[in-house]
């Protein structure tokens, strides 16, 4: 049995777009039917013949029609994927959820927590089940490190340390190539923070999902760039609970770096650390012996980890199986809720994880308003 979905946005040769579509149908579990992928109607169609969505008839206008159409009618879509701009989100994702059609989001899943309880309330109303698609959160070493993190192999957890530096934004800023740059120098579009909102939320939802810790404070330095109304690096230190301390660096002009994710886990009897650039790696430090490298598939890993893997190990798995991770674990609760078998163990960051980012955007800007102060995440 295969699920259907649809797609707001993605249209207009967007980048995100494209790869929650291939996400969403790397495991055969989904096809794409149904379409709103850009307001400009000639495009719109050149889009759905791009990604074979061969009935034009369910190639929309608007998504408020695409929701009544879908949800009237018998084969209409199973689920949503939501890749729009931030100030989107919210208006969209909540038309679904009314409509009785499970979500998938991308980050940040709306402005503000306000909302995001909001969505979440209606979701929990109506049984629906909510997605949010924090990539790096979802590679297979990733959770081969929560695994050994649970099972006590580092110890009691002591500090940590993550990191996102791109240059994107200042390389597009200055080439003047990018409407991507443009929105999100917007303060109402961006949803009031740029870098926090779009990377910084990406370093939260891979702490909490590597480590299993709960954030409790922060003490954030914004600093924007040139004189633009937004931030566009940000430090922050951060208390967990059980006061383990952590640190976070995020930027979008830091120039000569790409996407370069890292994580540092250090424990009282050894650490871990992951870095985007090496995706299928784990280094492991035992307290006082060498490091090893970890490789994702390989039969020393836990379950965990290599359930989320498709090629055999020296074959490297990036960032569209990271989302195709997320979707996998989704669509196999769909399916579980349709009574069929699935496997055990999938997990995927739902719209809790989402409200979390927004709780933590939100911290990070009161501090850096009132003066890099201490506050609580709440």
């Amino acid at each position: 049995m295969k699920l259907s979905f649809g797609m707001v946005g993605g249209g207009n040769g967007a980048f995100i777009g494209n790869v929650h579509r291939r996400g969403a149908c790397a495991d055969e579990l989904a096809v794409l039917k149904a379409g709103c992928f850009t307001r400009n109607p000639e495009k719109n169609r050149e889009t759905a013949a791009a990604w074979n969505v061969s009935d034009l008839s369910r190639v929309y206008g608007s998504y408020q029609e695409m929701a009544e159409a879908e949800s009237s009618r018998e084969d209409g879509i199973d689920f949503v994927s939501i890749v729009t701009p931030t100030d989107t989100h919210y208006e969209i994702a909540k038309c679904f959820l009314n409509h009785g059609i499970h979500v998938v989001c991308d980050k940040p899943i709306c402005i503000n927590t306000a909302q995001g309880l909001e969505l979440q309330k209606i979701a929990e109303e109506k049984g629906l089940a909510f997605g949010v698609t924090y990539t790096y959160a979802s590679y297979a070493v990733i959770r081969q490190a929560r695994e050994m993190i649970d099972r006590g192999e580092i110890g009691e957890i002591i500090n940590i340390i993550a990191e996102y530096p791109q240059d994107w934004l200042i390389v597009s800023t200055v080439a003047k190539k990018s409407d991507q740059a443009l929105w999100r120098l917007d303060p109402v579009r961006a949803g009031g923070s740029a870098c926090c909102a779009d990377i910084g939320t990406h370093l939260e939802a891979l702490i909490s999902q590597m480590t299993g810790l709960k954030l409790e404070s922060v003490l954030a330095r914004f600093t924007p760039y040139k004189n633009s109304p937004l931030e566009h690096d940000i430090q922050v230190l951060m208390n967990y609970e059980g006061n383990v301390p952590g640190m976070m660096w995020a930027s979008q002009i830091a120039t000569g770096s790409d996407c370069g994710v890292r994580i540092r886990v250090y424990g009282d009897k050894g650490s871990l650390e992951w870095r985007h650039t090496r995706p299928m790696e784990l280094l492991y430090a035992p307290l006082n012996e060498p490091v090893r490298i970890l490789t994702a598939n390989k039969e020393y890993c836990y379950d965990a980890c290599t359930q989320q893997c498709r090629l055999p190990a020296g074959h490297p798995e990036g960032f569209y199986e990271a989302f195709a991770n997320v979707y996998r674990a989704f669509c196999c609760d769909l399916l579980a809720r349709k009574g069929q078998t699935v496997p055990d163990g999938l997990r995927y960051p739902t719209v809790a994880d989402g409200i979390a980012g927004l709780r933590f955007t939100e911290a990070c800007m009161r501090s850096a308003q009132d003066g890099n102060v201490w506050v609580v995440v709440s």
